[in-house]
């Protein structure tokens, strides 16, 4: 089941912003980011 949701650009950028930062964590902590690298690449499009 696929649901859709509208977010402004201010919600987006906070989304982003949180996604990077778990992104930085996954990366300090030496696990994958894949699951994160994915989002952020569907939020960008």
């Amino acid at each position: 089941m696929k649901t859709k949701y509208r977010f402004d650009e201010y919600e987006v950028g906070i989304i982003i912003n949180a996604l990077i930062e778990l992104r930085n964590q996954l990366i300090r902590e030496g696990r994958y980011t894949d699951a994160v690298d994915e989002l952020l690449i569907k939020l960008c499009r």
